[in-house]
């Protein structure tokens, strides 16, 4: 099947033959003639699969017949709500090459930059509004948008909205929408909330689920490296020496690894750049520009880039640091091998990460390849590291613990003797002075 073969506009179709695409991935073929026909929708596909062209594709072919049924002033007719800045950025750039040829309009807003350019868009008129929930909601708080006229919502990536904690912005959102409209739901996994959350906000939708139980991209070469995590930075080092990789991923835990990996980088004479949370969204759009215009191929970057990164021809992902929660491994490796393409993840495991490599494999149900000679092996047995070691309990032989409070046990304060007529202590604790010898109590002035 061909996009043809849908029942697409030409000016659309010219669209997508400007792109290279020609055949329709198996949720764009399944979810666009269920969209044309105005139906709800709530699918589920893993990343790199072409949800983003699989709504944005139908929404620009209804809003394209709707403009020219009815004329007058641009309103926001579509809004798509995603979890972050990166990813809504990648959704406008889709909207804006399948539609170049429609001449509708779009733009894109989102928090960590001034709202001056954003405000000025919507007040020029757009017909798609592709944004991020908290500066969505404070622009509507300001006057600046009105959801009145909303005909089609989208709600992408939504497992990640509830990791992010938007679940009470997106239940202001849905208060304000229209009941006349069109939904649709998109999530990378179906989790009991998820599907609590979309029945809330779809009305007797179709389901397009693509192989759930596959969680990681058919054509992403997977292979792991067992190393010291003090070594992890020259086998990193080496491979970006030694690989011939046009582009490269590279996955930290925190901020200040990322850094971190930058500046050792620098001091070899590889050229990166590092996008996280404390990043400016001005450096962070920078880093991407020469990421993807291949100014710099080495990109260091924490989740918040897992699911915002879209580069064509992505050749290799690697987890420096092993991810703590699983999904975030198949969101991570998705970014390379995606729209069918191939692709290489590897991911460094020092020991402590071991247990978090064995969750990992569970959720993909399949045991990943292991380097077995490098310059850095780490050779410690998978068995010592399956147990943390228990603390060894303490024996007091019958003794009751001393308190840890500025009190002794009977009740007296700092060294001050307690009255005689004041009653016990709830404790059961004798302040007889005969029974027990007085202690003296040193206060420390650390």
């Amino acid at each position: 099947m061909t996009f043809k073969d849908l029942g697409l506009v030409e000016p659309i179709l010219d669209a997508l033959d400007a792109q290279g695409y020609t055949d329709p991935t198996p949720i764009q073929e399944q979810s666009i003639p269920i969209l044309l026909s105005g139906k709800d929708l709530l699918g589920c596909a893993q990343t790199g699969t072409g949800k983003t062209a699989a709504f944005s594709i139908p929404i620009i072919q209804n809003l394209l017949n709707d403009r020219r049924k009815v004329k007058g002033r641009r309103r926001v007719k579509a809004l798509i709500v995603t979890p972050t800045r990166e990813l809504a950025i990648q959704i406008g750039e889709s909207f804006t090459a399948y539609g170049k040829n429609t001449g509708l309009k779009n733009t894109v807003i989102f928090g960590g930059v001034k709202q001056g350019a954003q405000t000025k868009a919507l007040d020029e008129g757009v017909d798609v509004l592709i944004a991020t929930p908290g500066r969505l909601l404070d622009l509507m708080s300001q006057g600046f948008i009105s959801l009145r006229y909303i005909d089609y919502f989208v709600l992408d990536e939504a497992d990640r909205m509830l990791d992010m904690g938007f679940i009470h912005d997106i239940r202001k959102l849905l208060a304000k929408l229209p009941d006349n409209r069109q939904s649709l739901f998109f999530s990378a996994t179906m989790a009991k909330e998820i599907v609590d959350l979309s029945m809330k906000i779809l009305y007797k939708p179709e389901q397009v689920v693509i192989e759930p139980e596959q969680t990681t991209a058919e054509k992403v070469e997977q292979a792991l490296y067992f190393v010291a995590k003090k070594d992890k930075p020259k086998l990193l080092i080496e491979l970006l020496q030694t690989k011939p990789f046009e582009s490269v991923l590279v996955f930290t835990r925190t901020k200040y690894g990322a850094d971190k990996v930058v500046k050792l980088l620098k001091r070899v004479n590889i050229n990166s750049n590092a996008i996280h949370g404390n990043k400016t969204q001005g450096a962070r759009q920078r880093a991407l520009t020469e990421f993807k215009s291949g100014e710099t191929n080495v990109l260091i970057a924490t989740d918040i880039a897992a699911r915002g990164i879209d580069v064509s021809g992505l050749s290799l992902v690697i987890n420096y640091e092993i991810p703590n929660i699983p999904e975030t491994y198949v969101h991570r490796i998705g970014r390379t091998g995606r729209a069918m393409a191939s692709g290489v993840a590897l991911s460094f495991c020092d020991v402590d990460e071991r247990a978090y490599l064995r969750d990992i494999q569970k959720l993909i149900n399949q045991t990943i390849p292991v380097v077995e000679e490098h310059s850095y092996v780490d050779e410690t047995p998978m068995e010592e590291s399956k147990h943390k070691p228990k603390a060894k309990k303490q024996h007091n032989h019958g003794r009751k613990p001393r308190p840890n409070n500025l009190r002794n046990s009977r009740g007296e304060k700092r060294g001050g003797k307690k009255p005689a007529s004041a009653k016990p202590r709830k404790s059961g604790v004798s302040n007889d002075a005969s029974t027990k010898p007085k202690r003296k109590f040193t206060i420390r002035r650390d």
